[in-house]
């Protein structure tokens, strides 16, 4: 979606999670990509209410970077930024960025998320039209 901004902001350091706080009026779907033991993994679906906020992981950050992908549902549109990562339409845990298409999943950009090696660490969704502040 056109002009829509994105701030990043470290969260309170009680809890050690990676969350997401949808600022916007719209109810918003939450793709996420991260690097493991294991590889490169996408997961998603994250349904989150307008003004509302969800865990996306559990526990200390293990990770520096951090991809999401999310989708406007109220008013049409997308965040989205270019690496490329797995998605699929329904709820989903996909093992691996390459050959999206082949191995029969959809394709999506995804933005980078530099959490600093925080441990913890909350992504805001905003629109344009919501000032946006660093306060409480």
């Amino acid at each position: 979606m056109a002009g829509l901004a994105l701030l990043l902001l470290a969260a309170v350091p009680a809890r050690a999670d990676l969350r997401m706080c949808n600022q916007t009026s719209s109810k918003v779907g939450i793709a996420l990509g991260y690097r493991d033991t294991q590889g490169w993994v996408t997961e998603g679906w994250w349904e989150i209410t307008p003004k509302g906020c969800e865990t996306l992981l559990k526990g200390a950050l293990s990770a520096r970077f951090y991809y999401v992908f999310a989708v406007d549902y109220t008013r049409g549109g997308e965040w989205s930024g270019r690496s490329m990562m797995c998605t699929k339409d329904n709820e989903f845990t996909i093992r691996g960025v390459e050959d999206c298409l082949a191995r029969g999943f959809d394709r999506n950009g995804f933005y980078e998320v530099d959490t600093g090696e925080q441990k913890s660490w909350t992504i805001q969704l905003t629109d344009p039209s919501r000032p946006t502040g660093n306060g409480p």
